[in-house]
Formats: C-alpha cells, sequence, structure tokens
C-alpha cells in the first residue's frame, strides 16, 4: 500500500526557498509581490519589543525603509511612547510581515539603532501636514482625559503652522533601523507540511556573511 496516496506532488515538493540566497534580495522579491497583491498595507508588520526583564509587547508598524544599504529594516514612532520606553531600554526586537493572500510570512529578529535627526527630519516632513500635525499633537500611550482634549491640540497646532504648511519635528519622534541578526522565510503548504528556511548572519567586521538551514515546519 503507498502511504502517500493522500499527498499531491505539490505538497511532497522540495523547497522553494533559495539556499544560499541574499535574504535582502530574496526579502525584496516577497516584498515586491506583497506590494501587488496586497490590498491594504503590504508594509504593515508586527514589531515586538519587550521590558529589560523581559515582559513583552507587540504593535503593528509601517516599514520605511530596508536593505543592506539602509542597514535593515526601519520604521518611525514617537519615542515617548511604550514602544519608545521599551526599545530606549531594550534594544533587541522582532519583526513579522505576514501575507496571508500569497501565504508567506517574515520573520526578523536584532537590535534596534536609531536614525540620525537629519533622516528623521526629512521622513517627518514628507509626510502630509494632516499627518504631522496629528502626530506632533500627540503624547503617545499616555492617559487621555477626554478626545476633546486631543482635538483642540490638534486644531492649535494647525493653526500655528498652517501658513508654512510644515510642523517642527518633535525631537521625540524619530525613527529605528532593526539590524538583523536572523531572517526566517516560511511559506504556507498544505497540511502543515510548510516550506521554511532560516538566513542567520555569522562571522564579524569584513567576515560577516549569511548562513542558512532548513527548519522542520
Amino acid at each position: 500500500m503507498n502511504d502517500n496516496s493522500g499527498l499531491d506532488s505539490a505538497q511532497l515538493a522540495d523547497s522553494v526557498i533559495p539556499a544560499g540566497a541574499d535574504p535582502f534580495v530574496l526579502f525584496d522579491d516577497w516584498f515586491a509581490a506583497a506590494s501587488d497583491s496586497e490590498p491594504n498595507d503590504p508594509n504593515a508588520m508586527a514589531l515586538a519589543t519587550a521590558t529589560p526583564d523581559g515582559a513583552p509587547s507587540v504593535r503593528m508598524v509601517l516599514l520605511k525603509g530596508h536593505g543592506a544599504e539602509e542597514g535593515g529594516f526601519t520604521f518611525f514612532t514617537n519615542a515617548e511612547s511604550r514602544k519608545g520606553g521599551e526599545i530606549r531600554a531594550n534594544l533587541q526586537a522582532s519583526l513579522l510581515f505576514h501575507w496571508k493572500s500569497l501565504r508567506r510570512q517574515i520573520r526578523i529578529d536584532g537590535p534596534l539603532v536609531e536614525v540620525t535627526p537629519q533622516r528623521a527630519d526629512a521622513y517627518f516632513h514628507s509626510r502630509p501636514y494632516k499627518s504631522q500635525v496629528g502626530s506632533a499633537a500627540s503624547d503617545q500611550s499616555r492617559p487621555l482625559e477626554s478626545r476633546q482634549d486631543y482635538l483642540d491640540r490638534v486644531k492649535a497646532l494647525w493653526a500655528e503652522h498652517e501658513a508654512s504648511g510644515q510642523v517642527p519635528r518633535p525631537k521625540h519622534w524619530t525613527g529605528f533601523t532593526l539590524n538583523p541578526q536572523r531572517i526566517e522565510f516560511w511559506i504556507d503548504r498544505d497540511n502543515r507540511l510548510h516550506d521554511r528556511r532560516l538566513f542567520t548572519l555569522e562571522g564579524a567586521g569584513d567576515a560577516l556573511s549569511w548562513s542558512d538551514t532548513l527548519l522542520y515546519p
């Protein structure tokens, strides 16, 4: 009796995540496919941080830069928010991209490095004026007595800077780049016969290189 009779050839196929690939190039390929297929925010990613004693928290943020020349994967935030406080206290973080329509996900682990003030300024002022006002008016993650208090701040800032069409970037509004140490690519297959390959950064200095291995699903 053939005990593989319930499995088709696609389920039994070898890994389609290429061994020896440059994980940044592979990410670019997957991200381009997601940008073509996902109707809303293909650059949305879960960001997990933790306190120094290991209490985790996670939220969705938007990827705003990526690649080897970028140094990793960049997002922007209010550094006085809960995640900002956790980042300041513990630079280790994780990212997760999940593109359900593609049946793919990517997990990325590594330390965070703050972007330069010039980079933060450039991105903040590339945003629509409404978004600049909304961000500058918010004490993100802190208690709010009433929504009207926040709206009053928005209205006041809008009036103050409307003529210039640009709000000064708050010093606590900045960006961080995750420098990847591990990048795992995952493809969903039927019957939980998933395809997983982990890329790990090894070595030091000019001798840094990526190794990779398949993982059990």
